[in-house]
């Protein structure tokens, strides 16, 4: 969150100069208003990030805001007025040009977090406002105006009050017929889609020419600064039909623009990995951000939740498994900006723990989102111990001194410091673990790339273990934690002779086919084998099953090879037939139970699917399956 994070110039604090939408706002003693952070001072800490392990840099929206509203502020970035230029708090046009250079050259990358549900809130309602927007006499909010209301012709009047009404750029958004105007949303049912979140201005993504007009804005962005990628917020409450369009022409856009792995994650604020990745498969959007493991990982590590919790996760992965993306695209997190940080959640949650524990905890939650499939994402302050006092504004603390009263008199993680202080601090236990993290993660790619496989669990013991294999390398990576507060042994069915400790305080020892490792109180080590896997020589498939599920099928497979060795490793692949006898493909899945989903619509009573199967050695096995009839869900 730039505003938080660095004060490079102080001289634009205030914000614009030019614009009165756009000024004002500071209040250092404020947890709610603009504290000075911006792109220089972003661009002055490039190092501290790098030194870290830090690849890529998401910031929070940057782009010109409504600097106050209802007595609210800007500082976080999501009250868009102008989609073309920085907003002055930030900096200029031309700091930020200068961050992403300076970025690049240090061989990391710029995302910008980006909005297409709202603007700013301009447009107001007769029926609930006064003529120069304040809100009537008794009135809190405006009520959600259904569909159905809208259609018997029970509208609100819009209106621009006189000294907004040419505020927005590009000027097509200052129309309010390019806008839902019906309401509040309650984020349920059909107003999560076509409300005014929290009163901001609700677009009409429906309509072609705001589909056009967004990605016109945002084609524009990617032109001018050349960002690498996109984080979108708000992505579940626009239609679907809107990204279906919207993702594939950024990503065509930015490689016409030289920028050949650009990559858009979207926010959907929901833990169930069959509602996130319909916005990866029939949504067309490369990835999301994986709320589902943040979920599992505060339930294990921040609540002392049964560790299958975890491996439940990962056995859903197949739902994103599609013809172009898969579970290892997804942005893994711990805390975030809106629902709190790790410190927050195990302070709140295990309250009783002495703070040896406390710091543990986060070391081992962040250990597991970094080794396991997926991008690991750090939400500024973790690194240095910071804990919040909730979600929201009470989750985003300065870096540098802060002179809120209810961020400083927090207890830090790790240190003896408070937010009063500068927290750039590279010696700090928390900064120490995760720069060792990401260079385990930058020297072995199977740690990065490779697919994810489950080892061992044992939920009595609070034990979990994982392997991570490169297709090409196909060298095991044996990831094992304890999360109980005792010494444990680990057994499971070796895979090598060998393993040798990359993470961890002795190698491995094998005897007759098991592996066998001593693990500290809440700790975890990362094991490398000393010989590449046996391949399976079963390319056998057979059809287990085919289940209804929402708007999906999907379809299970049985491989004959799978029970044949402690490793098995293949790639299956699903195409499905097309009236004119060619094949779509579908999905591929590396990771057992092997299985594939289909959009329902397009399977046909009586239709063909063809799977291949690989064991990455060379050996292939080819079935053709007919789907049976299968119920809808009830």
């Amino acid at each position: 969150m730039p505003d938080r994070f660095n004060n490079g110039n102080p001289d634009n604090d205030n914000g614009s100069k030019e614009h009165a939408i756009s000024r004002g706002g500071l209040d250092v003693t404020s947890k709610w208003a603009f504290h000075g952070g911006d792109m220089q001072g972003l661009e002055q800490k490039l190092d501290y990030l790098k030194e870290m392990g830090i690849t890529a840099i998401w910031m929070t929206p940057i782009l010109r805001n409504k600097a106050v509203q209802d007595g609210g502020f800007a500082h976080h970035g999501y009250w868009i007025v102008d989609f073309t230029e920085i907003d002055s708090h930030f900096g200029t046009n031309a700091d930020l040009k200068s961050l992403i250079e300076a970025a690049h050259a240090k061989g990391m990358k710029i995302f910008f977090d980006i909005i297409t549900n709202h603007t700013a809130d301009v447009i107001k309602y007769r029926e609930c406002h006064e003529a120069d927007g304040r809100m009537k006499a008794g009135l809190s909010r405006c009520e959600y105006k259904s569909l159905a209301q809208v259609a018997a012709g029970d509208t609100y009047t819009p209106f621009v009050p006189e000294a907004e009404q040419h505020v927005k750029f590009p000027a097509w958004l200052n129309d309010p017929q390019y806008y839902h105007n019906q309401g509040d949303t309650t984020f349920t049912g059909e107003n999560s889609l076509y409300g005014d979140f929290v009163g901001l201005d609700d677009l009409n993504t429906e309509d072609p020419r705001v589909l056009a007009g967004m990605i016109d804005i945002y084609k524009n962005i990617i032109r001018e600064f050349k960002p690498d990628g996109f984080r979108i917020d708000t992505v579940r409450h626009v239609q679907m039909p809107f990204w279906q369009a919207f993702g594939p022409a950024i990503m065509d856009y930015a490689r016409e623009q030289g920028i050949p792995n650009f990559h858009i994650f979207g926010e959907v604020y929901d833990p169930d990995p069959a509602v996130l990745s319909r916005f990866t498969t029939e949504g067309k959007l490369p990835a999301v951000l994986d709320f589902g493991f943040q979920h599992a990982a505060a339930e294990v590590f921040y609540r002392g939740k049964d560790v299958e919790v975890l491996k439940t996760l990962f056995d859903n992965d197949d739902y994103y498994n599609d013809a172009d993306s898969q579970a290892d695209l997804l942005l893994n997190f711990l805390g975030n900006h809106d629902m709190g940080r790790p410190g927050y959640f195990i302070n709140r949650d295990m309250a009783a723990i002495d703070p040896a524990e406390k710091l543990q905890r986060s070391i081992l939650s962040h250990a597991f989102m970094y080794l396991s499939r997926g991008i690991p994402v750090v939400y500024y302050g973790d690194e240095q111990g910071f804990t919040g006092d909730g979600n929201d504004v009470d989750a985003r603390e300065n870096m540098f001194p802060s002179r809120v009263a209810s961020y400083n008199d927090n207890t830090l993680l790790g240190t003896e410091k408070t937010t009063a202080d500068d927290n750039f601090d590279p010696s700090h236990p928390l900064y120490t673990a995760l720069a060792e993290f990401a260079e385990l993660r930058k020297n072995h790619r199977a740690l990065r790339r490779g697919i994810h496989i489950h080892r061992h669990l044992d939920p009595a013991q609070g034990t979990l273990a994982f392997a991570r294999v490169d297709p090409e390398e196909q060298l095991e990576y044996l990831v094992v934690f304890n999360t109980a507060t005792t010494p444990v042994t680990v057994e499971l069915p070796a895979a090598a002779r060998h393993y040798t400790a990359l993470m961890g305080e002795q190698d491995m020892t094998v005897t007759d086919g098991q592996a066998r490792t001593e693990l500290p109180p809440l700790s975890f080590a990362v094991y490398k084998a000393g010989a590449p896997l046996r391949a399976s020589t079963d390319v056998s498939v057979q059809l287990a099953g085919v289940t209804a599920q929402d708007s999906r099928l999907q379809v299970r497979y049985t491989l004959g090879g799978e029970r044949d060795n402690p490793l098995p490793l293949y790639e299956v692949m699903t195409e499905y037939r097309n009236a004119d006898g060619s094949y779509t493909l579908i999905a591929k899945d590396y990771t057992a139970s092997f299985s594939a989903y289909l959009p329902a619509q397009k399977v046909t009573p009586g239709a063909e699917i063809r799977v291949t199967v690989s064991n990455l050695a060379g050996s292939r096995g080819v079935e053709v399956f007919t789907l049976p009839a299968v119920a809808a869900p009830q």
